[in-house]
């Protein structure tokens, strides 16, 4: 159930109230029984709690494409010339 926000007219009191959405609105204010308005809130916003949810796991694919090429290249020659040149002090 939502949770409206509600202000009076006539005291300025402000509360809120958990009420179905089909239900009908509060009219009467509790405190000095003048009459309230419903206050348009922002809402809540979506928490996401738990492991999981990252920021980057639903990337477009374009984006996936251009952040591979940004990736310099590796280069495994570097690794063979270390055991290339290990080799050559062991024969001698």
């Amino acid at each position: 159930m939502p949770t409206y926000d509600y202000e009076c007219s006539a005291c300025g009191h402000a509360f809120e109230a958990f009420h179905s959405m089909s239900a009908e609105p509060i009219s009467v204010c509790p405190e000095c029984g003048g009459k309230v308005r419903r206050l348009i809130g922002t809402g809540a916003g979506i928490l996401f709690k738990g492991s999981g949810f990252y920021q980057t796991d639903y990337r477009s694919a374009e984006y996936s494409k251009a952040a591979s090429a940004d990736k310099p290249e590796k280069t495994p020659a570097k690794k063979d010339e270390k055991s290339a040149s290990k080799k050559e002090t062991k024969k001698a």
